[in-house]
């Protein structure tokens, strides 16, 4: 079966390490917060100048002066800062961020990211998702494996306009963990009850199988 959104977020969790600072994006990465493991330390920024978020407040615990980037209410850990978005970004952009998380529509066999727009569909811009590709040491992708449609999201070439080039390390899609290698997209592990034939009947750009792929664990 094909993961879910939470299930996405709790396996990227396992990619984390003590003492790294990360930026979530909008959508499936911030659910990452709430599973990260017990007894680490793990540093959340948020672009719009937070360091130290927590996971989400439980209904009726929500403060609406406390928001991430994508202005949902989130919570604060002991320790945290808030400051303006000149500084946040002069973080990002100095490579102080060690893992950024997140969404895409599209993304190529190269490591090409396409996160921001559909043409024709209005949208309020880019944000800070292009500094972010640009400057953070290791992204990794959540995503579902393919649009609404049943088209795989996974191409040899992007057809929406770019945020960024050759710069997805990994993928966890609803179906397959990927790494992106200058071959193409290497399988590494599959959804629970997934099979190999499936996630290559759904990978439209190169997809490198090499031996057994066991099934992802959280």
């Amino acid at each position: 079966m094909a993961l879910t959104k939470e299930q996405i977020a709790q396996r990227i969790a396992k990619e984390l390490r003590d003492g790294y600072y990360v930026n979530l994006g909008i959508g499936i990465p911030t659910l990452v917060a709430n599973y990260i493991p017990d007894g680490m330390n793990v540093v959340l920024q948020s672009e719009n100048g937070l360091l130290g978020m927590g996971p989400f407040p439980y209904e009726g615990e929500e403060d609406p002066d406390l928001i991430n980037a994508g202005k949902q209410t989130i919570t604060t850990v002991p320790g945290s800062a808030f400051f303006d978005s000149a500084m946040s970004f002069g973080m990002i952009r100095a490579g102080k961020v060690d893992l950024t998380v997140l969404g895409a529509m599209e993304v190529s066999e190269e490591g090409d990211i396409a996160n921001w727009k559909i043409p024709g569909k209005m949208v309020k811009g880019m944000g800070g998702a292009m500094d972010l590709v640009a400057s953070a040491k290791n992204i990794i992708v959540a995503m579902m494996h393919s649009n609404p449609k049943g088209e795989s999201k996974l191409l040899p070439k992007c057809t929406l306009p770019l945020t960024g080039v050759k710069c997805v390390k990994k993928i966890v899609s609803d179906i397959a963990v990927l790494d992106v290698t200058p071959e193409g997209f290497k399988l590494l592990e599959r959804a629970p009850g997934v099979s190999v034939d499936e996630i290559r009947l759904k990978t439209a750009g190169k997809l490198i199988i090499e031996g057994e792929i066991p099934e992802m664990t959280f």
